[in-house]
């Protein structure tokens, strides 16, 4: 039987991009886009999922970059309407890879999703009209834990293909550098 999904390695080891086998015709299409069984044999990930988000933004919304710090959480990320340009950062201070980022572009379309293991501060940026992003977390939402870190931090050095000043709330306005947010060892 064909695998109906693969694992796709980004330039951060852990983080994987997911591309689902899609069946389709002219009446649509249908895919897995979450089988446990499927994931652990594909990409070695078996993570209960304890909550699934559902967010709507319009174009030039950036969120980010986010995590929690002490109930840390692994997510897994797709766009269901619309794209974004999804951006996972290495937080773990030991780790070869601290202050890496990488990016991908999620969409409807490409129907891509996102692994983002606990450890890494996760954002997204929209480039359609509006676009609506699904994750399933590792951990409850703790809101005292978590942090932000600013999405233009020069010492990352996010390439957000921006045509323009981003969207961004007030908690996204107050994010830190990273040299002097908590990170995880």
């Amino acid at each position: 039987m064909a695998t109906t999904m693969q694992a796709i390695p980004t330039s951060l080891p852990e983080v994987l991009v997911l591309e689902p086998r899609v069946f389709g015709d002219e009446r649509g299409f249908l895919f897995e886009s979450y089988n446990r069984r499927t994931l652990a044999e594909v990409a070695g990930i078996d993570q209960p999922f304890v909550q699934d988000n559902h967010s709507r933004s319009s174009r030039h919304v950036l969120r980010g970059l986010h995590y929690q710090i002490r109930q840390p959480q692994g997510k897994l990320v797709r766009t269901v309407v619309g794209a974004v340009y999804d951006v996972a950062v290495d937080i773990r201070r030991r780790s070869t890879t601290f202050a890496r980022w990488t990016g991908i572009e999620l969409s409807a379309e490409n129907k891509r999703q996102l692994w983002i293991p606990a450890g890494f501060a996760h954002g997204f940026l929209v480039l359609s009209e509006y676009a609506e992003v699904l994750y399933k977390v590792t951990d409850y939402y703790a809101p005292d834990c978590e942090r932000t870190i600013a999405w233009n931090d020069l010492d990352l050095g996010v390439q957000w293909p921006l045509t323009g000043a981003p969207i961004l709330s007030d908690k996204d306005r107050a994010g830190v550098r990273l040299r002097s947010a908590e990170v995880f060892e």
